[in-house]
Formats: C-alpha cells, sequence, structure tokens
C-alpha cells in the first residue's frame, strides 16, 4: 500500500496539476468576488428599503440565497429586492451547484485519484535496482513463482501494458509497473540492465516481440520464454531468448517418469553441480517387500536413498522404511553410481500391459512420445475427432463411457495417466478410474496447485501441479548455486556447516532423525565428497548438501542454526 505523502508527491510533480490548480484558484477567486458582491448589493437594496444589517449577515444572506438553502427572516419587500433574490439565486445555482463540483471533480478530484493510481502502479523502478527478476504476464505458472521469489528474497516486478490490469494487481499486493511491451524506453525504465532474469509467459508472437525489444538494450540478461506451438521455438531463440519451455511437453516426460512400467532404471530429475538427483519405480524388482535396510542399496551402489514417494506422499527415508510396488525412490549421487543402480535393475521390466493415457491433447501427445521413448505401450482415450490420428494406439471416445475404457485396456493396465486441462474433469475421472481398478496406479495433471490435495483425495498416486512445475524450472534457472528445487515439495540445498556441528560425526548430529533432511554430500576446498563416512568429524569451512521439504530445511535452520 502507498501512504499518503508518496500520493502527494505524485500530485504535485505533475505539469497538468499546476495548469489545473490555477484554473481551480482562478474559479475560486471569481467566485469569491461575485458574492462579495452580491453581499455588498444586498445592503443598498436593504437601505433603499429601510432594512439595515450587518455585514456579515450580508454574506449569510448571499451563500444560503446562492446554494438554495432558503431565505429565512430575512427578505426583500420590494420587485427590485425579489428580481435580485431571482438573479442571486440562480447565478448561485449555475456556480456552486453545475461548476464548482464539475471544476472540482475535473481539475481536483481527477487528478488526484490519477496521482494515486500512479503511485500505486508506477512507471519506472527506483534508481538503483538490481538482481530483481522482471515478469511480463501474471498467470497461474507465474504466481506460483512469485511465491517461491519471495520465499527466497528475490526481488521481482509484473510489468503491465495495462493500467486497470496493474491496479488490480497492485490491490493484491503484487509488485507492478506500468509500460508498453514494445516499447525499449518501457525496459530501461525497470533496470532491464541489472535483472537477474526476465520470465515472458505471454503468446508466441508477443513473448518474441518482447525478447527481440529486451535484446535491443541488452544482451546479456538471461531471457525464459514459454512456448505453445514447437514451431515457435526456433523463431524465439533467433530472436534471443536464452532458455525455451515447452510446458505442456515437459508435463507429459513428468508425467510418464512416474509411471510403474517399463524398465526399472533411475531417472535423472536433477542436477547439484556435479551430484545428481534420480527417480526410480520399484515395481517386479526384488526391493518390494524389504525394509531399506535390507535392500543394502548404499553398500551396493553407494547411492544415498533420500526418500520415497508413496501414493503422492514424500516420506524420508528411514531404515525401517518398506518398500512397496507403489514406491518411488528418490536417490542422490555420482554419475558411476546411477549407472551402478541401472546396471542392477535394469533387466528388470514391468511392462505386461499398455499403459492408458486419458486425453490426446498437447501433454497427452507428449506423455505418449515419453512413454513410447521408454519402451512403454501405450493406449490413448481422446473425445475429439481432430486429435485421434490414424493408430490403433488411439481411441476415439468419452472416457466416462466404460466400454470405451474398457477397448483401452483399464481393467488390466498397470497405470492410467490423466492430462486433461481441466480440473474438474480430472477429479471425476480419477474417482471413476479408483472405482473401476482399486489397485491401479494413478497419475493425474492439476492446472492449479490448489486441486492438488483434491486429487489426491480423489484417488490419485501422484499428482503433479503444471503451476508448480513450471515454476520450479524458470526458478532453477536461476542459476542459484545454493538451491535446486527438484519437484514441489522436494529441495536439494547447501547450506554452510552450522557451528554447532563443527567436530561431530554424521551419525553424531542426528540431522536426518531430528529435521527430516538426508546429507547428500559434502563440498570442503571446493571438492564435493559423496561416500560419506558418518563417523568421521566434520571440519570448519565444510557446506554441507541436503534433501528435504521447505518445512524440513527450516527446521534443519531453527535447530542446528546457520553460521
Amino acid at each position: 500500500m502507498q501512504f499518503f505523502p508518496s500520493q502527494f508527491t505524485h500530485f504535485v510533480r505533475s505539469r497538468s496539476t499546476v495548469r489545473n490548480f490555477k484554473i481551480l484558484i482562478r474559479f475560486i477567486i471569481v467566485l469569491v468576488i461575485l458574492i462579495i458582491i452580491y453581499s455588498i448589493l444586498f445592503h443598498y437594496i436593504m437601505a433603499a428599503e429601510g432594512q439595515d444589517f450587518s455585514w456579515i449577515t450580508g454574506f449569510y444572506w448571499t451563500l444560503t440565497v446562492m446554494s438554495t438553502l432558503g431565505f429565512g427572516d430575512i427578505t426583500f419587500h420590494t420587485d427590485l429586492g425579489r428580481i435580485f433574490s431571482i438573479v442571486v439565486l440562480v447565478s448561485g445555482v449555475f456556480f456552486l451547484l453545475i461548476l464548482l463540483p464539475f471544476t472540482f471533480i475535473q481539475f481536483f478530484y481527477a487528478p488526484w485519484m490519477e496521482a494515486q493510481n500512479a503511485s500505486r502502479a508506477p512507471r519506472k523502478l527506483p534508481e538503483g535496482t538490481t538482481g530483481h527478476v522482471i515478469i511480463t504476464h501474471y498467470g497461474p505458472v507465474t504466481r506460483h513463482l512469485i511465491k517461491k521469489l519471495k520465499q527466497y528474497n528475490y526481488s521481482y516486478v509484473v510489468l503491465c501494458p495495462d493500467l486497470e490490469e496493474a491496479l488490480k494487481l497492485s490491490d493484491m499486493d503484487v509488485r507492478v509497473v506500468v509500460g508498453d511491451l514494445d516499447d525499449p524506453e518501457t525496459y530501461r525504465k525497470i533496470s532491464i540492465e541489472s535483472a537477474a532474469m526476465v520470465v515472458t509467459t505471454r503468446s508466441d508472437i508477443v513473448n518474441t516481440n518482447v525478447v527481440s525489444t529486451i535484446r535491443s538494450i541488452s544482451e546479456t540478461v538471461p531471457i525464459i520464454s514459454t512456448v505453445t506451438d514447437p514451431a515457435s521455438i526456433d523463431i524465439l531463440e533467433l530472436a534471443g531468448s536464452t532458455h525455451v519451455l515447452r510446458l505442456d511437453e515437459m508435463m507429459g516426460q513428468f508425467l510418464a517418469r512416474r509411471t510403474t512400467g517399463g524398465n526399472s532404471m533411475a531417472h535423472k530429475i536433477g542436477q547439484f553441480d556435479s551430484l545428481l538427483i534420480a527417480e526410480a519405480n520399484v515395481a517386479g524388482t526384488p526391493l518390494v517387500g524389504k525394509t531399506l535396510k535390507e535392500s543394502k542399496l548404499r553398500q551396493l551402489t553407494g547411492l544415498t536413498i533420500s526418500g520415497a514417494w508413496d501414493r503422492g506422499e514424500f516420506k524420508t527415508a528411514r531404515p525401517e522404511m518398506k518398500i512397496t510396488p507403489n514406491t518411488v525412490l528418490v536417490l542422490a549421487g555420482s554419475e558411476p553410481e546411477i549407472r551402478k543402480y541401472d546396471e542392477l535393475f535394469c533387466i528388470y521390466n514391468t511392462n505386461l500391459e499398455p499403459v492408458v493415457v486419458i486425453g490426446g491433447g498437447k501433454v497427452g501427445t507428449a506423455t505418449s512420445l515419453a512413454l513410447e521413448k521408454r519402451e512403454i505401450d501405450y493406449r490413448v482415450v481422446e473425445r475429439n475427432p481432430e486429435l485421434v490420428p490414424d493408430d490403433d494406439r488411439f481411441i476415439l471416445g468419452n472416457a466416462a463411457d466404460l466400454e470405451i475404457l474398457e477397448k483401452a485396456g483399464i481393467m488390466k493396465a498397470p497405470t492410467a495417466i490423466i492430462t486433461t486441462h481441466d480440473d474438474d474433469t480430472n477429479i471425476y475421472l480419477v474417482i471413476y478410474c479408483r472405482r473401476l481398478r482399486p489397485d491401479i496406479q494413478i497419475i493425474s495433471r492439476a492446472t492449479l496447485d490448489r486441486n492438488v490435495t483434491t486429487l489426491h483425495r480423489a484417488g490419485a498416486d501422484f499428482v503433479l501441479s503444471y503451476e508448480s512445475m513450471g515454476a520450479n524450472t524458470m526458478f532453477n534457472l536461476l542459476n542459484r548455486s545454493d538451491i535446486l528445487m527438484l519437484t514441489e515439495g522436494l529441495d536439494v540445498f547447501k547450506v554452510k556447516l552450522p557451528s554447532s556441528l563443527i567436530g561431530k560425526t554424521l551419525a553424531e548430529s542426528g540431522i536426518r532423525s531430528k529435521t527430516g533432511c538426508s546429507v547428500v554430500g559434502l563440498v570442503s576446498e571446493e571438492k564435493t565428497q559423496f561416500e560419506l563416512d558418518p563417523y568421521s568429524p566434520l571440519s570448519a569451512n565444510t557446506e554441507i548438501i541436503l534433501i528435504g521439504s521447505i518445512a524440513d530445511e527450516n527446521r534443519f535452520l531453527d535447530i542446528f542454526g546457520n553460521s
């Protein structure tokens, strides 16, 4: 919220304000002179009628007549006096009831409101602004990105070409600047040269214009742009975009990666320096039914088991944790260790029946392509004939029709992936599929973050939020060296070893039991160590790499501090 001094500053600095003030003052002067003249004439006419009143009474009578409040007990008895009263009354109606409100609104109130709006939605950033993120559109993905930026103390600004939209965002406590997206001067005013990153998520054509305009001023600022048409990728790259994101394709790949089926190899989901983070489905492997301690994965591969996903819930790794067919292990280690895991488990294949993909749009198509790359058979159910190619793997029909789902193989499929862009439809289909097959793995897309919990409650094993995925990807492209967001609720972060842990061993620290964080690496003298000795004392000037949720990170800092 802007305060009065800021609004007043915007008000008085405007050239039009000075001009409006002059007009308003002139009008008031004319009105005062008219009142004085009427008061003088009042005394002369009253004296002619043989009546005598004070000067205050003359002003009082003039104002009551001009404002149409009435005459009271002061009246004229002659026709001249009555004619004078009519003139005063008519001029009062014209000046006080018509001109005065119009003049006040036109030359004071309206400029004041404009100044107030200008203070809420400025056209430039303060001098010296640096390290900020510029966002050209406020939508579901960027709204989630702003939450991440606030969480990690990044400054940001949303650039709005429309003042009304900017004021609405300002009322929502979003920092905005008003300016045309295709005007180079706009970007100069928001310190484009010193910005940390630009995110543009408008249409492909508008994004191209934005990127070209920015590149005419700055060749170095990183620009992230989203694209809906694959043909636009090359154009945006030619325009100067640093990263071009196809969020629909990324969502399809994320959904396919969660699928139980195909080989049981580890699939990389992120990299933190030389530390690789991967996920691995364990269905169909000898690991099912064992505890983490019994699996001996650490001894066999050297990998750190950071935790596991079980029906959408991330659980911190514990020695007694039971591995089920629905478990997806989160692994952390070096590339050779990941390869060793793959060598052990790549022989196990659970691709016995096709996976059912509901929805053949952009996300559904991307999902099916990702499944094909993993050599997993699939069937796509789509009700729009225009999206159904001449392919036996595509089935035309409504997924709410039992015959259509049975034709797609829902009764035998290991997994159903729901990819429509409508969350209401997804919730409906999740409930339906869960009722048909209580034992099937259900993976669903969520367009809005607020529907993730509802989809889990409806029966989905995994729910991937479109806005969270996009926001996390964009945040990671900030190239921040001390944090990597993997999926919603799971981060890898690096902190300097707290003073309270200096000299202690990892076994003595109790980091995992106290905070839920898993230590996956140590950085000392610019060397990263993944093979950790739990009984080796931790030295000063060491950084530790941990994996856990935001709550785990906050718990770690609360318990151990950070120095």
